[in-house]
């Protein structure tokens, strides 16, 4: 499963690349928001440091806008991924989009309908958004198992990308239901490695180690 970082705060993007473990990145508007830079200016950054996808997302409704920014935001970088809304509007544009070969993410996808819509359309990625799901009862890491099997039924090559991480354990989850993606806060990738038995463990070798040395 690859791992990617939901942020757009370049000081963390830096601090998380140095564990060689993050393949890509997603942003969305109000990541970019926080960041008090121009969008452009930033996504160009992270493109410089990070070798993987960069999801980008549309700031419109308007489907000719639409299309005009993913063909603006394709033409930064061949790593750039247009995040589209899963929305009638942002299914159109994936229509049109794919004709220029853009790579798509289609995001805010809550149903398997909505999922089965985008595959078949070619998006390159799709993001159920577990947390979300979670917040209205509905088992998020569940749906995202569900995809994959439909995916694999219907031979679509379309990626699955958790987004809406909430904890470590949607984290594993999502390994075990065999996500391909799962993009999550700095906070939680620097939780990833985290274990109190790790720690209690090495404290332990390590003080047998100093004990012996000392004998």
């Amino acid at each position: 499963m690859k791992i990617f970082l939901d942020t757009a705060n370049i000081d963390e993007i830096k601090s998380c690349l140095k564990l060689g473990l993050v393949d890509g990145v997603t942003t969305n508007p109000s990541l970019i928001a926080k960041q008090g830079v121009p969008m452009k200016d930033r996504i160009l950054e992270i493109l410089e440091i990070v070798s993987g996808p960069v999801s980008v997302e549309v700031t419109t409704d308007q489907l000719d806008k639409m299309i005009e920014q993913g063909l603006e935001y394709n033409s930064w970088h061949p790593n750039v991924y247009v995040k589209l809304p899963c929305t009638p509007t942002g299914i159109q544009a994936l229509i049109e989009l794919k004709k220029s070969d853009v790579k798509i993410n289609m995001t805010l996808v809550f149903s398997l309908a909505q999922a089965l819509i985008c595959a078949k359309l070619g998006a390159d990625f799709v993001s159920p958004f577990v947390g979300r799901l979670d917040d209205i009862g509905v088992d998020g890491i569940e749906f995202v198992s569900n995809i994959k099997d439909t995916y694999t039924l219907y031979g679509y090559q379309t990626e699955v990308l958790a987004a809406s991480i909430r904890s470590v354990d949607h984290v594993t989850s999502c390994i075990a239901v065999a996500a391909d993606i799962c993009t999550v806060p700095v906070k939680i990738f620097n939780q990833l490695l985290a274990h109190p038995l790790t720690e209690k463990g090495q404290a332990k070798f390590l003080a047998d180690f100093k004990s012996s040395a000392n004998a």
